[in-house]
């Protein structure tokens, strides 16, 4: 318990930390309001947007927007990714067909194939889906993977010898002991969903946080950008802090002997 208060003083005197060091480089004049805007002026832009909106939405619009794409995505990944990357570990044949796939464009950029996948699925929003959705299944995949390929073949030889089915050792052994490995890839694909976000706004956007930080970038208004930037990174944290709370519901007994 000591820990914890010790650990989440040290989380909150950070933040402030941050916050003071940034009121006392705007307030010396040296920067430009262009360069680094006050946190003054981006508190006045959260309050103009969130009136008057941003070109034609609010920002609970442009937020859901975000929000929309990247849950959709999101779950296509954890429905696909997942069962195919346990699969994968578990059966060398599955994963000799698709580990190629995978490798081959995974280190690929995302804007490197969303002019491909723009040509082939148009402008609208199934393209920006496809870019998230790529760009979210590789980590999980792999994590999957390296979380089957990591268990103890005792474990299951075990199995085998009391008689269990390849089903039920895939569902009973297989699949928990493989559990901590695929969140760490969920959090991961998270968070890497959320730095695409961006580029899937890029083209044909009118909404969205990502659209709203580079169209304000455009027209030079760094308070805007700061504020688009801030609200990205508070909804990271909090759809990250979900993700773990699920792990540790789910995977209840990680980090206990």
């Amino acid at each position: 318990m000591r820990r914890k208060r010790t650990e989440r003083f040290l989380t909150i005197a950070t933040v402030v930390f941050v916050l003071i060091f940034w009121i006392a480089i705007t307030a010396t004049g040296y920067f430009s309001e262009t360069i680094i805007p006050s946190p003054q002026s981006v508190w006045e832009s959260l309050l103009e947007v969130s009136q008057n909106g941003y070109k034609g939405h609010t920002l609970l619009e442009h937020l859901g927007t975000s929000m929309q794409r990247l849950v959709i995505a999101y779950l296509l990944v954890v429905v696909t990714a997942v069962p195919l990357g346990l699969l994968s570990g578990y059966n060398s044949k599955i994963r000799a067909i698709l580990e190629p796939l995978v490798e081959f464009y995974r280190p690929l950029p995302p804007l490197a194939y969303y002019t491909i996948l723009v040509l082939w699925m148009g402008i609208d929003e199934s393209s920006k889906l496809a870019l998230l959705y790529l760009a979210g299944f590789s980590p999980v995949y792999i994590a999957c993977v390296a979380g089957v390929l990591r268990i103890n073949e005792d474990y299951i030889n075990g199995a085998k010898t009391l008689g269990a089915t390849k089903t039920q050792i895939f569902f009973y052994v297989v699949l928990p002991a493989a559990l901590t490995d695929i969140f760490t890839g969920l959090r991961t694909a998270l968070g890497v969903e959320y730095t695409t976000l961006v580029a899937a706004e890029m083209v044909a956007a009118t909404a969205g946080l990502g659209w709203l930080v580079l169209d304000a970038s455009n027209y030079l208004r760094s308070d805007v950008v700061f504020m688009g930037v801030i609200i990205m990174g508070i909804t990271g944290v909090l759809l990250d802090w979900m993700v773990r709370l699920a792990e540790e519901r789910i995977v209840h007994w990680k980090g206990k002997d």
